[in-house]
Order: structure tokens, then C-alpha cells, then sequence
């Protein structure tokens, strides 16, 4: 980001710009106008003509100094790179700020502020002795926030001053950086899924191009092609040959759910049910994304995240580090949703194909736990993490909808308060691959 200096006001702003000038006397500066009015006022009475040039001199230094740094024009450039752009909360950044003058004077006195929220931490500021012409100086800062969001830095200030401390003027750059204060995320074994095919390794499988003889596109033939490959009807309607496809790798898919309905969750702050939930969901968000898995996040009011590629999961054409980016920002800013129910969600993994779901669920009714419970249908594998602020989960309340997810096929495991991710993430394996035990009689792993 670079921004061209903020110099003085222009001469064409006339007395509104002069009166913002005069505007800048410090306290030292209205001081000594004072006294120097006053010690004019007391010559003229008294007749002292000594008093009257010693008044003239208080009151004109002032008026000087503002003139002066009124109509001194530097050009200054400003420049911040953040380092990183996106932090996990609880984590630093580093702030980068460098000023360039690009003018052929030497600048005065300058301090450097930088604007940014509260959250951050406290507003830096930083003293800039006099800068020669072509001259560079470079501070830095750190910010840090226990919240996620995305936070706004600038634009930057610069505090203008004259050798006699009569005057400061501010003026201020136009441009601005956002830094982005994703979710924490916590590593995960690396465990099959419940449900989940095999190959999960690499999040892969074989599947031919097309679902049968009569539906399959051919291409043109290239050098070096099998002519076993040769598709001689193809061949003859198109007068050139034309092969068969071979079959095509097709990414595993993976979706996560992540309920954010007001109700579901009691408490706030950092350490609140719906920030662990919002943590949980990053770190499976990350972690399947580098087992090679097509995913997507979903939220509770159906919009999913990154919306391209089928059925909006991240498409093959994407890096994992782009779609994890474009994933985590939108977990930065997410908040409570006003909705009551998980209808829409239900409504867009109804119109997708068969996959892993990992669901993030707060406090569950006997309705909404109904509504979950149909989305296990064209789920390959589905496993939900149920918390509550109140311990709800855990009591006898929450049994008939937790029953009713796992008479569906789910794994389910409950969230205590304060607990890690990981260790459930593996009793959801475990529990998973015991299921599929039972009723297959053969383990294939989480």
C-alpha cells in the first residue's frame, strides 16, 4: 500500500484552511499569543514602548510558526506491509510502516501514528527525527487480538510540528491494510472418517468419465494413443478417430456443516460454545483439505463457502492453501444466524452428491435433530459434534435427539466444555470404525 504524502493544505482553501492552521496551536503556541496580546494591551495603556516590542514579538512568533509549517509542502510517501496478513487469533502480526521523502527538502519534526481498533491493541505512535531528501526511515509494531474479524489499519497520520513546538498539524494518508483474525486450528490424526471410502489418504478415487457405454464422450485421438482405445462409432459420425476417455481421478468430497443459530448456543466471548464450535469447524476445514479433499463449509442459512466447482466445493483447479484462505476468512467474520431451523442446509446437501458431512451442532430440539437426521441420506459417512454452553448436551434432555442422529447412521459425540478437538476427533474414529464393525464385519478405520 503506498499513498502519496498528505501535505499542507492548499493556498485556493483560503481562510478555511488557515483557520484549520491556527487550529493546530499547542498549548505552548496559544501561550505565548496570549502573553504577547496581553503585554501589547498593557504598552498601549501604560505608554512602555519596550513592553510593546516584546508584546509584538510573543504574539507574531506563533503567527510565524503556523504560517511557516502551513505553507512548507512535503512529499512524503507511506507505505505498511503486515506480516502476516492473516493470523490465528491469540497470535501476533507484525506491522511494517516506512516513510519515504520524495521531495528535495528536509522534513522537520514528524510523528507517525497509525489508526487501529481497540481490540488490537493500543495506537502506536512513533517520533521521526528530520528526514533528508530521498531520505527512508522504517519502524514497526505488533497487534494481536484474542477475536476473530477482520480489522481495518489506517489510514496512517502525520503529525507535522515546527522547531518551537507553536504549532502541530495532522494530516492523514488515504490508504489502508485489513488484517484477517481467523479461527485457531487444532491438528487432527490423520483417521478415516466414519463411513468414508478407502483411499482416504490422498482423498481420491477412480471413476470413469462417464457413467455408461451409451453416455461416454470420446476425444480426438493423439499420438501415442492405444488403438484398442478407439471408438469406431464415434469414429463415423465425426470422420476422424475418436478414443475413449480414460478414467478420470475424482476428488473426495467433504462438507462442514457449522450451526450458528443464536439459540443453539448459550454464552459469549472467546471461550463461549459457538467459538469452539467456529475453531472445530477451521480445523477440520484444514485438516481435510490436506488429505486432498474437495470441500466446503456450510452454514445453517445454506450458503456454502467457496461456492464454485460442483455443488460448490472448492474445484479441482484451486489450491488447497486458496480454498483454505477463501474458507477461513469466512469464518472470521462469521456471527449468530436468526434462523430456528437447519432447513436450508438440509435443502442444499439434498440437491448434492454423496460425501463426508462433519456437522458443528449446537443444542438440538426433537424438530431440528429430525431435520439432521435426513441429511445422513446421501451421506457416505457423517459424523456430528453436539455442544452447549449449559451442558445440555450431556443431560437427559438432549437423549431423544441424540438417539434419534445416531438411529440414523451418525456419529455423534458430545462436546464437553473446554475440551480438545483432536482427542474427539479420534473417539469419533473409533467410535465409527466399530459401528462399521458391527454391522459389516470387517473394519475399515476413521
Amino acid at each position: 500500500m503506498t499513498a502519496g504524502a498528505p501535505g499542507p493544505v492548499d493556498e485556493s482553501d483560503g481562510r478555511g484552511g488557515l483557520r484549520a492552521a491556527l487550529s493546530g496551536l499547542t498549548t505552548r503556541g496559544r501561550s505565548f499569543l496570549a502573553a504577547g496580546a496581553a503585554a501589547t494591551v498593557c504598552a498601549y495603556v501604560l505608554g512602555q514602548d519596550d513592553l510593546l516590542r516584546v508584546g509584538l514579538l510573543l504574539a507574531v512568533l506563533p503567527l510565524v510558526c503556523v504560517t511557516v509549517l502551513y505553507r512548507t509542502r512535503y512529499r512524503v510517501a507511506g507505505s505498511r506491509r503486515l506480516s502476516p496478513s492473516r493470523v490465528p487469533a491469540g497470535s501476533e502480526a507484525r506491522v511494517h510502516l516506512r516513510m519515504d521523502n520524495v521531495s528535495r527538502l528536509h522534513t522537520g519534526l514528524l510523528m507517525l501514528q497509525d489508526r487501529v481498533p481497540y481490540v488490537l491493541g493500543p495506537r502506536p505512535r512513533f517520533v521521526l527525527d528530520r528526514v533528508e531528501p530521498g531520505g527512508v526511515r522504517e519502524v514497526s509494531y505488533r497487534v494481536r487480538s484474542d477475536l476473530r474479524g477482520r480489522y481495518p489499519l489506517g489510514p496512517l497520520q502525520l503529525q507535522l510540528s515546527d522547531p518551537f513546538g507553536m504549532c502541530e498539524l495532522t494530516r492523514s494518508f488515504s490508504a489502508y491494510d485489513t488484517l484477517v483474525v481467523v479461527p485457531r486450528t487444532e491438528p487432527l490424526p490423520a483417521l478415516r472418517p466414519a463411513g468414508e471410502v478407502s483411499g482416504y489418504g490422498d482423498g481420491r478415487q477412480r471413476s470413469p468419465a462417464l457413467a455408461g457405454e451409451d453416455d461416454l464422450i470420446p476425444r480426438g485421438y493423439r499420438h501415442g494413443d492405444d488403438l484398442r482405445r478407439v471408438h469406431w462409432r464415434s469414429t463415423a459420425r465425426h470422420g476422424e478417430l475418436m478414443v475413449r476417455r480414460e478414467e478420470q481421478p475424482q476428488r473426495a468430497s467433504c462438507t462442514v456443516l457449522l450451526d450458528t443459530r443464536r439459540i443453539a448456543y448459550q454464552g459469549a466471548g472467546p471461550g463461549s460454545a459457538f467459538e469452539w464450535a467456529v475453531s472445530g469447524a477451521a480445523s477440520a476445514l484444514v485438516h481435510m483439505l490436506e488429505r486432498g479433499f474437495a470441500v466446503r463449509l456450510l452454514t445453517d442459512e445454506g450458503s456454502a463457502v467457496p461456492g464454485e466447482g460442483a455443488d460448490g466445493f472448492a474445484g479441482s483447479s484451486q489450491g488447497s492453501a486458496d480454498s483454505a484462505g477463501l474458507m477461513m476468512d469466512a469464518l472470521a467474520v462469521v456471527g449468530h444466524s436468526d434462523g430456528g431451523g437447519l432447513s436450508r442446509a438440509y435443502d442444499v446437501l439434498r440437491g448434492s452428491g454423496e460425501g463426508l458431512l462433519v456437522a458443528f451442532l449446537g443444542d438440538l430440539d426433537e424438530e431440528q435433530a429430525a431435520v439432521v437426521a435426513r441429511m445422513r441420506q446421501r451421506s457416505r459417512g457423517a459424523v456430528a459434534f453436539v455442544l452447549d454452553g449449559d451442558d445440555r448436551a450431556h443431560g437427559p434432555e438432549a437423549a431423544p435427539p441424540l438417539r434419534l442422529l445416531r438411529e440414523a447412521g451418525w456419529t455423534v459425540v458430545t462436546v464437553p466444555p473446554g475440551a480438545e478437538l483432536a482427542r474427539l476427533w479420534q473417539q469419533a474414529g473409533h467410535e465409527g470404525s466399530g459401528a462399521r464393525s458391527s454391522a459389516a464385519g470387517t473394519t475399515t478405520g476413521l
